[in-house]
């Protein structure tokens, strides 16, 4: 685990087998058991600018998001095929599960929150609590 000091967010390299845990094979396992494992989960590549405006926008709301950053992840690439898949789009990233949900890549995300419907799915899920 580590923590960036110069920003709120916590992000985390994709974690290999746990006790107890098979390592998922399939990559598309691996995006729904990691999505479920935290309230908000982000997929961001850490050079991504449209990733830092979602990370921004869910600190700034006061929710901690955990951040799983591909390009710092060897199997990360086949993460992202697995989200490009998943969202039947050629944008990969940032890719946002609220509550083990799929919310979407940066246009659902920056639309649900402009149309008032992120924050009664954040509070859903309790990773906001006003």
């Amino acid at each position: 685990m580590h923590f960036r000091a110069e920003t709120s967010w916590e992000y985390y390299p994709l974690p290999a087998a746990r006790q107890g845990f098979a390592i998922a094979t399939d990559p598309m396992e691996r995006v729904a058991r990691l999505a479920a494992e935290s309230a908000v989960v982000i997929f961001s590549v850490s050079t991504c600018c449209m990733c830092h405006a979602v990370k921004s926008l869910f600190c700034g709301m006061g929710v901690n998001p955990t951040v799983y950053e591909l390009d710092q992840d060897p199997r990360g690439k086949e993460i992202q095929r697995a989200l490009t898949r998943l969202l039947g789009s050629s944008a990969t990233v940032p890719v946002v599960f609220v509550g083990g949900k799929l919310v979407g890549a940066v246009d659902r995300v920056m639309a649900s929150h402009i149309n008032g419907t992120l924050v009664p799915l954040l509070k859903e899920a309790g990773a906001l609590w006003l």
